[in-house]
């Protein structure tokens, strides 16, 4: 059964939780994933930074998607990221994930080349006539050094699968450009967490979150609180999250957020080589963020 995403509302980056061997502990993942269906998000994305995919094998990608749609039963679209090197393995990537059931594709550029404009329109456009499933163009130069512009999305709408943006240039004026530009034909989703509430503010449709993979209720009460209008509401939950925010925007947000989600019970803290565990001054200090935003909580 495919669900069709909306692009609106609440969609976890997921982690891929391991074993201390390093294998993927589908035990947990799929906890996760309950986790975040019972606090209400909109839809999941799987296998993108913070789900590891540079150290993920392809086959590992499509065995976390075959069992997140076993777990998720058609209750959210289930979203696959695809972060590939070349045009021709993309290609093929998002032709596997249709023929594998993925309801929709988030897309970097192409990886580990610096790619110039006519090249990743080129590229984008190229997988999207590949595949019927609507994508979610990632907008990340910050992290990927590639600025996808309007000039270039003004290109990409010709393609009416490329339905949405992952805006994570951390210009929230890039927004409000986005709306005058093109009005409602691409979907906004804000890709960096300690700029979600104003992104919503602004006119973004929802949020591609990070510290949802450990605190999935107060990141949906923050949306909803604002959607309902209790503004006030919504800035309390954001203010107390902001410590906690701050964990995405460092190059280490995977081993950051694994141990948030770790003591809130829903991930292990593992992770995969070149990547290691924290150790010393940093692990206390990032273990005592965590515990003093546990301890004071809101009251939703």
């Amino acid at each position: 059964m495919s669900t069709k995403p909306e692009w609106k509302g609440i969609y976890p980056a997921l982690l891929t939780p391991f074993t201390e061997d390093g294998a993927i502990d589908f035990e947990m993942f799929t906890k996760n994933i309950e986790a975040q269906i019972t606090a209400g998000v909109h839809g999941i994305i799987l296998a993108g930074t913070l789900g590891e995919a540079s150290t993920l094998e392809t086959n590992e990608k499509f065995e976390l998607l075959e069992v997140a749609l076993q777990q998720v039963k058609g209750r959210i679209p289930v979203i696959l990221n695809i972060s590939e090197n070349t045009t021709k393995h993309a290609v093929e990537f998002a032709k596997r994930a249709k023929a594998s059931g993925a309801d929709g594709l988030m897309l970097l550029p192409p990886m580990r080349y610096r790619a110039d404009n006519r090249e990743v329109v080129t590229y984008f456009k190229t997988v999207a006539a590949a595949t019927d499933l609507p994508i979610l163009i990632y907008n990340n130069p910050v992290d990927y050094g590639i600025y996808v512009t309007l000039d270039m999305f003004e290109e990409l709408i010709e393609c009416s699968t490329i339905q949405a943006v992952k805006e994570s240039t951390r210009d929230v004026t890039n927004i409000t450009r986005m709306i005058n530009r093109f009005g409602s034909r691409i979907k906004i989703l804000c890709g960096i967490d300690t700029v979600c509430l104003e992104s919503l503010m602004l006119g973004a449709d929802g949020v591609v979150a990070g510290l949802v993979d450990a605190f999935p209720k107060e990141t949906v009460a923050m949306y909803r609180y604002l959607q309902s209008g209790d503004r006030q509401k919504a800035l309390e939950v954001y203010r107390w999250f902001m410590p906690l925010l701050e964990l995405d925007i460092h190059p280490k947000l995977v081993q950051y957020i694994k141990l948030a989600a770790t003591a809130e019970g829903i991930s292990t803290p593992h992770v995969r080589a070149p990547r290691l565990p924290l150790t010393g001054e940093e692990a206390s200090r990032i273990r005592q963020i965590i515990a003093a935003g546990i301890a004071s909580r809101p009251v939703l």
